[in-house]
């Protein structure tokens, strides 16, 4: 239990999810990585690339400072890196699935608000955009490849994402396998 709970902190290392944008004119790709707590580029200045790439069909730009789950989200982690501590503490093996359920509905959710995220960006557009196609929306896929334009953008998770997989395993393992205390 004091192991799943201590690889959270590994989510802090490496980056959640990533979106990467192909088309002719970026052949290597121009790619976004998510962490719990920023987002970051493939090279310097790509937040500000894909900003003036939104910016042609109407999407508001994206400002790290202004997405609260940034500020939140890390808070969440060491919460449960704390309550998985002091389960480990404890000891009462049942406390182990629980904290693995509410991780797993955690990450479930974060799943969900990343969509509503993707989606609030790709759906409200600005009515004064350089570049107008009727009926057109520029939300790039949960998971998987999706044609916008002449971009193919594509959506995969990254390494923390594993590692906050492995931890809910982690949790149920030691929930699994702990020995019942005896009664006598």
């Amino acid at each position: 239990m004091v192991a799943a709970a201590l690889l959270l902190l590994l989510v802090f290392v490496f980056p959640i999810w990533q979106i990467t944008l192909l088309a002719p004119q970026y052949p290597d790709g121009v790619t976004l990585y998510i962490w719990v707590d920023k987002l970051t580029g493939s090279e310097p200045g790509t937040l500000q690339n894909i900003n003036i790439l939104n910016h042609y069909v109407g999407m508001k730009m994206i400002e790290p400072d202004s997405i609260p789950e940034l500020q939140y989200f890390p808070k969440i982690i060491y919460g449960m890196i704390g309550l998985g501590l002091l389960i480990a503490l404890i000891g009462k093996r049942h406390l182990y699935y629980v904290w693995s359920l509410i991780l797993g509905v955690l990450g479930i959710l974060g799943l969900y608000d990343f969509y509503l995220w993707e989606y609030d960006y790709g759906h409200n557009l600005s009515p004064t955009a350089p570049i107008k196609v009727p009926g057109m929306a520029y939300q790039p896929p949960l998971f998987g490849e999706k044609m916008l334009l002449n971009f193919t953008a594509q959506s995969y998770p990254e390494m923390a994402t594993y590692v906050f997989g492995i931890a809910i395993f982690m949790g149920y393992l030691a929930f699994r396998f702990s020995r019942k205390k005896s009664l006598a």
